[in-house]
């Protein structure tokens, strides 16, 4: 019984759960995937009237939001030194993925920057009057799409180019010397895994788009699929972390 349960807990898949856990972005996109799951379920029950029911799963939903937002907090710097280093690490030949990177990450920290304000007014640390904390949450609203824009537009440059970079590399397919050969399968299967984490992003924020766009008013959706839309891109993310937890 007792060597069961060693290898139940000390199974490499409970141990590599505890490491994404124990990572705060590990845990910011598990609540985010339950807290978009909850709003389309919310949607779901409500549309067919089963009020008391989706009212359980809209608290759900709006206690894990404040929750994203605390541990949040001390996140916009992270993007301002991201900006930098991006200012600092110039390169002609990708100078268009460069602007995108920097405007991107200055959207995030103002996303961010917002963000907590409006964490803190909802907990009471501030007292906002209603059109202020309406307007706070519009603005803030306004940074994330533009942030999730820039991305998208990174993504299409950047996917441009190392479209490029795989043709040029197929076009000396065949060398006849084994260490010019080597060498440029090594970069191809580079290039092949940085096309698919761009095509990754970009499918993320593809889906993603939306919710800050619903939120201002600019299109019409509803709970039902904004819930999926950001169930899809949590869990997406998520594996993407659980892939780096196994790698730790």
């Amino acid at each position: 019984m007792a060597s069961i349960s060693s290898q139940l807990i000390l199974h490499p898949t409970v141990s590599q759960s505890i490491k994404l856990g124990s990572t705060t972005i590990g845990r910011d996109k598990l609540y985010r995937a339950v807290q978009y799951f909850s709003r389309f379920l919310a949607w779901f029950l409500l549309a067919r009237g089963h009020k008391d029911q989706a009212a359980r799963w809209n608290a759900l939903k709006s206690h894990l939001a404040l929750a994203r937002k605390l541990l949040r907090l001390g996140k916009p710097m992270e993007h301002l030194q991201a900006a930098l280093r991006a200012v600092q690490a110039y390169s002609a030949a990708e100078t268009g993925e460069q602007i995108t990177t920097i405007g991107r990450q200055l959207a995030y920290f103002g996303y961010l920057t917002y963000d907590t304000v409006v964490w803190a007014n909802a907990v009471k640390f501030i007292n906002l009057k209603p059109d202020t904390a309406q307007k706070v949450n519009k603005t803030s609203n306004r940074f994330w799409l533009a942030g999730i824009l820039l991305s998208i537009t990174h993504g299409l440059l950047k996917a441009g180019r190392l479209a490029n970079e795989a043709k040029k590399l197929r076009s000396r397919s065949g060398e006849k010397d084994v260490g010019a050969e080597a060498d440029r399968e090594m970069r191809q299967r580079t290039l092949d895994m940085a096309r698919s984490v761009t095509r990754h992003q970009f499918i993320i924020d593809i889906l993603d788009v939306w919710i800050p766009a619903a939120n201002l008013g600019l299109v019409n959706l509803n709970d039902g699929v904004l819930g999926i839309f950001g169930f899809i891109t949590s869990v997406m993310a998520l594996r993407q972390q659980w892939h780096i937890a196994g790698n730790k």
